[in-house]
């Protein structure tokens, strides 16, 4: 059996990015080691002992591969990454009072209500939560 361990992000600023993704979307350091002349190599995951297997690496966005994908993925208004949550308006409103921007607000799409985020490192993020 094949199963996804680690997915990239990649993002403007490795710390700000795991102060973000921790402080207040929620997930927990799994790996954070300093390379060397300010270079980090950051994982994070599901909070509470969820998904063990799956990190999220966060990743340097500079250079000649990850500029322009990133820059065509923001202009196009596609999400870098989508994470799923079980009470997506709830979520949306303890994210609000954080004062994470929201570039959409919570809407039906077919099976999924969902939302998409500024993540503060250069990235759209979805939310989405399955329509019971």
């Amino acid at each position: 059996m094949i199963k996804v361990a680690m997915t990239s992000v990649y993002v403007d600023d490795v710390a700000k990015a795991h102060a973000f993704y921790t402080g207040v979307l929620g997930f927990e350091t799994r790996t954070r080691v300093d390379l060397g002349d300010g270079t980090l190599f950051v994982t994070v995951g599901a909070g509470g002992g969820a998904q063990r297997d799956l990190e999220l690496l966060l990743e340097p966005g500079q250079g000649p591969i990850a500029e322009p994908y990133r820059r065509a993925v923001r202009e196009a208004g596609l999400p870098a990454i989508v994470f799923s949550v079980t009470d997506l308006r709830a979520e949306y409103e303890r994210l609000r009072g954080e004062g994470v921007n929201f570039v959409q607000e919570p809407q039906e799409q077919g099976p999924v209500l969902t939302a998409v985020l500024d993540d503060t490192v250069g990235n759209l993020v979805q939310l989405a939560q399955p329509k019971d």
